[in-house]
């Protein structure tokens, strides 16, 4: 009996074994590369897929996702025999599992080759300033030749970028002194502009200054002269319409000796020419008020008693 149980054993392994090997299970965005006998039978896509066991295997099970692959710095010449070192990063999809597998042994050693040699191609005809500033026309120019090579071996290259262009460090010092140059050179230019900009509206607003203050005091003058026109009216009117006479005018002219005697510093006067007739018509009512008043008498003058006083002068 236990020889019979063995045997059992080993055909439950055996089925075991051959039930693992007949399922396979190939998971999403990825397919497997069936040979049957070392020669390809068909492609298992994603999903619970049966194959023959112990004759049919899986030779390679590629991704068929957007893969990323960036590759190291490689030193390239450009037209004006400068060595730049660049980097590039390629973004490429398995299309067809089959062709990948058997139309080239790698194809990511084969695609960082072609973008090498490509990348040498289309940089030589380029010197140095037109490869720092014409990435977009590298990468086009990149990425068509790769689509093109690679077709072949069921892939397609979507981008094609170049991370980093480095010339050499001399070539980077000369290029940061021009920089810093051309950024003094602006800086100067910015300030210039701006202190005379600065200027020009200083003048414009003194000008414009002196326009309204000169206004302002033509304005100010002619109220002014207005005013005094209008207060020589109304006191020519006022004249006028009082009527008055000689002997007015003549009491005006003594009222005002006071005020032009006020102040210690006065030491010269200034009589005007007629003040004389001013005094004599005064005289003169008062000489008539006086024959009113003292007409009795022996005949004496009225100002007999009067006495003299002069003003000091003062040093």
């Amino acid at each position: 009996m236990e020889p019979v149980i063995i045997v059992l054993i080993i055909l439950v392994v055996l089925v075991f074994i051959a039930l693992i090997k007949t399922i396979q299970v190939i998971p999403q965005a990825s397919a497997a590369i069936v040979e049957r006998f070392g020669r390809y039978t068909r492609t298992l896509n994603a999903g619970l897929n049966i194959v023959v066991p112990f004759i049919d295997t899986i030779r390679n099970r590629i991704d068929l996702r957007e893969q990323v692959v960036p590759f190291p710095p490689q030193p390239v010449i450009t037209q004006d025999n400068l060595v730049v070192n660049i980097d590039t990063v390629i973004y490429y999809q398995v299309t067809d599992a089959r062709a990948a597998t058997y139309e080239v042994a790698s194809y990511i050693q084969a695609i960082e080759q072609l973008t090498v040699t490509t990348l040498r191609n289309i940089i030589g005809g380029m010197d140095l300033e037109r490869t720092l500033t014409s990435r977009e026309e590298i990468n086009a120019a990149l990425r068509g030749v790769l689509d093109e090579a690679t077709g072949k071996w069921g892939i397609r290259v979507n981008r094609v970028e170049l991370k980093a262009i480095e010339p050499p460090t001399s070539i980077q010092d000369s290029m940061e002194k021009q920089m810093r140059a051309d950024r003094d050179k602006r800086a100067a230019i910015l300030t210039a502009e701006g202190t005379r900009q600065a200027a020009i509206l200083t003048a414009e607003g003194e000008k414009q200054s002196q326009i309204l203050r000169a206004e302002g005091e033509a304005k100010a003058a002619a109220l002014r002269a207005e005013g005094e026109a209008q207060a020589v009216r109304t006191v020519f009117e006022a004249i006028h319409a009082g009527d008055p006479d000689q002997k007015l005018l003549s009491y005006q002219y003594l009222q005002m000796l006071p005020k032009i005697a006020e102040g210690d510093a006065n030491k010269l006067w200034i009589v005007p020419s007629e003040i004389g007739d001013a005094l004599k018509g005064l005289s003169g009512a008062m000489g008539n008020l006086g024959g009113l008043g003292g007409g009795s008498g022996n005949g004496t003058s009225g100002n007999s008693g009067t006495e003299r006083r002069e003003k000091p002068s003062i040093d």
